[in-house]
């Protein structure tokens, strides 16, 4: 398994109002607007999400586990390369909190090679979307 992590974001809002954004899917309505040119066909529910990511294809993620105000955890249902995805939440203060992402997938040496750099740039990006959200 090939582990990619972001950056971590200082978000100023608590991690109990962070949570329940992001562990709910139909919060993706706020970010929809702010998603890039290379992300179509956006669709979402409480517990998925699946959107086209071109020259990826097609992509459905589906929630596997809520750790109530710590983490959200996703797998693949739908994917070319099957991952996993966990936002993970640390509280700072009462109002502010900081957040990870983590993805981890089986790459063969081979393939790892061309997607390490757009899979650890697409993270960043997604990382950085969730940041500046209002929550």
């Amino acid at each position: 398994m090939t582990q990619f992590e972001s950056g971590i974001k200082m978000i100023p809002y608590s991690q109990e109002r962070v949570y329940s954004k992001i562990s709910d899917l139909n919060s993706l309505e706020a970010v929809k607007d702010r998603m890039p040119d290379k992300v179509q066909n956006l669709n979402f529910d409480a517990d998925s999400v699946s959107f086209s990511v071109s020259p990826v294809g097609n992509v459905t993620l589906h929630v596997v586990d809520r750790e109530p105000y710590k983490c959200v955890k996703f797998e693949t249902v739908s994917s070319p390369l099957p991952f996993n995805l966990w936002i993970q939440l640390v509280p700072v203060t009462a109002e502010q909190c900081k957040m990870k992402l983590t993805v981890k997938v089986e790459l063969s040496p081979f393939i790892k090679g061309m997607v390490s750099k757009p899979l650890q740039e697409g993270l960043e990006k997604i990382a950085d979307m969730l940041a500046v959200i209002p929550y």
